[in-house]
């Protein structure tokens, strides 16, 4: 099996310290790892993974495990715009609506024709 490899050090050590706080957080329940598993809808590999830090476990199951231990509201504040100090000293408020890529100028259009295939009179 081909082991997932994470590019960071500092990466690393935080899904390191957050498979940590998992098992501690499923102690303090007094949950097994079976019992997290099963709440969770995946096998207790895939629980001690999570909690060695591996980082190819899912958002989706992590997702569920935070779900099954009560803490359902964690994963959507992770980057909370309340919370996020670098988007706070960018300016969240003058971003665009959209990001699009620039394309070149179309051609003149050409001018609106009457109903009966002639061009309206100026005035």
């Amino acid at each position: 099996m081909e082991k997932n490899i994470i590019p960071s050090r500092y990466a690393a050590s935080e899904l390191a310290k957050l498979g940590c706080d998992i098992a501690i957080a499923r102690k303090r329940r007094r949950f097994t790892q079976m019992r997290l598993a099963d709440g969770a809808g995946v096998n207790v590999a895939t629980i001690r993974r999570l909690e060695k830090g591996e980082g190819g476990v899912s958002l989706g199951v992590l997702a569920m495990v935070l779900l099954t231990l009560g803490e359902s509201g964690r994963l959507g504040n992770l980057l909370d715009v309340a919370k996020d100090d670098i988007g706070l000293v960018l300016g969240v408020n003058e971003l665009p609506q959209r990001v699009r890529v620039k394309r070149q100028r179309q051609a003149e259009p050409k001018p609106p024709q009457d109903v009966g295939g002639q061009a309206p009179e100026a005035f």
